[in-house]
């Protein structure tokens, strides 16, 4: 007698599905990562006529935050596209958006060759940027979750997170590569336009999985809303501001650490800004293995409270982090760094995805996780340009200050943020249905 297996449909696996997810992810962090690095040490003289580092190193960071102003564009259309036709040909076109704005941002003239022409082109690809990567995670996260078991959405959902990491890891390898291979503006120009050839790979890996089973249910129940990003801004919005405050820890604080820090330690005279990259990079090699661990645990023993091992480190950490970092000791400076990234970001970061996917419906899901996520990078986005300033006027400890604060402020919309994961609840049901049910209620 025969026996028939049911071919697997390997374009569903969730492995896949994931790892495809965190491939993107990791082009299109490598991608914006790298302009934060190259503003943080580069921009203030190849695009700004300003003869005080702090006024070019500001500008700079300005045009850093432009970005971010523009990840919500990103993040709304985004999330009305994944809601209307579906979570994989937005991460498509976010991809390829990110990708030809970044090898242009390498071609650019400098001041010095074109003048004003030249920081306006710098601004205008980076606002592309930011809509590329506004785009990204909502659409990136969702295909790990949705095609997840449900009682491991919290350690598939870490999974395209480590995108996050491991861009990092390759922009800051890039510099570290070029700077010892190349000299002069090659120095920077180089991570840029070497960008094409990773955009090329993750597209075609992205290509190769099936939409989310979420959203095809949701199609075929008719469910689809027109206008899906009115409808979360209209019914959640609470839910959408309390996301923004739950993610200032982890974005704030990861941007103060790593974009800030670079300007700080040439500002102050304490240190040579690699070994704030080598801080980095060990801390996002670290992370390759954190997030999963933490997104494992967060289907253990519930999101919020892998969430407050980061935010309330964030908030011991501040004043610490930079007394290490003043003692200009290479060892202190890479701890320094690392534990930042480790303890403080990588807990939040890690259930982000699947904590705030659970607090909204599947119909849109795209549009809310998306408009949450985005509108609190515009806060981050600001915030190196905010530290120089303050540190212009009261020093270190100012910065030090803000880091600690973001961490109060996310800590408090924790506690009011409802647990989702299903090792923590009374019984099986809809978990989405249940958070924005309770939000609204």
């Amino acid at each position: 007698m025969k026996t028939h297996s049911v071919p697997v449909n390997t374009k569903n696996n969730p492995v896949k599905v994931s790892v495809a997810s965190m491939i993107g992810s990791a082009v299109e962090s490598y991608d914006f990562f790298i302009y934060g690095t190259a503003a943080a040490a580069w921009f203030g003289k190849v695009f700004f006529d300003t003869e005080e580092p702090v006024v070019g190193i500001m500008a700079a960071f300005a045009t850093l935050a432009v970005g971010f102003l523009m990840r919500p564009v990103g993040g709304y259309l985004a999330g009305h596209f994944g809601d209307r036709y579906g979570r994989k040909a937005v991460l498509f076109w976010s991809l390829l958006a990110m990708g030809l704005a970044t090898v242009l941002i390498g071609a650019l003239p400098t001041y010095e060759q074109a003048g004003l022409l030249a920081p306006v082109l710098l601004i205008l690809l980076r606002m592309i940027q930011g809509i590329g990567f506004g785009a990204e995670w909502g659409g990136a996260v969702l295909m790990a979750f949705e095609h997840a078991p449900e009682k491991k959405r919290g350690f598939y959902g870490a999974v395209p997170q480590l995108g996050i990491p491991l861009g990092l890891l390759l922009a800051n390898g890039a510099f570290l590569l070029s700077g010892a291979l190349f000299e002069g503006d090659w120095v920077w120009r180089m991570p840029f336009l070497i960008s094409f050839i990773m955009v090329a790979i993750g597209i075609f890996i992205r290509l190769s999985v099936a939409e989310s089973p979420e959203f095809e249910k949701v199609k075929a129940e008719k469910r689809i809303v027109k206008q899906p990003a009115l409808e979360v801004i209209r019914r959640d919005w609470r839910t959408i501001m309390n996301i923004v405050g739950l993610r200032l820890a982890e974005t704030g604080g990861y941007y103060i650490t790593t974009s800030f820090m670079l300007s700080y330690v040439v500002l102050a005279d304490i240190t040579d800004t690699r070994h704030v990259l080598w801080g980095t990079l060990i801390g996002s090699a670290l992370g390759l293995v954190s997030h999963l661990l933490y997104g494992a645990l967060s289907d253990r023993v519930g999101r919020r409270r892998v969430f407050l091992i980061g935010s309330l480190f964030t908030i011991a950490f501040g004043i610490p982090m930079f007394m290490l970092i003043n003692t200009g000791a290479v060892m202190l400076v890479i701890v320094a760094i690392s534990l930042s990234l480790l303890l403080s970001h990588d807990p939040i970061f890690a259930v982000e995805s699947s904590w705030f996917s659970e607090q909204f419906p599947a119909h849109v899901r795209s549009s809310g996780i998306s408009l949450g996520y985005n509108a609190a990078s515009v806060v981050a986005g600001l915030l190196p340009f905010i530290a120089t300033w303050i540190y212009s006027m009261v020093g270190w400890i100012g910065p030090a200050i803000i880091f600690s604060l973001l961490g109060v402020l996310s800590t408090w919309c924790a506690l009011k943020t409802a647990e989702t994961a299903p090792s923590q609840l009374g019984e099986t049901h809809n978990i989405a249905e249940g958070a924005a049910a309770s939000t609204n209620g």
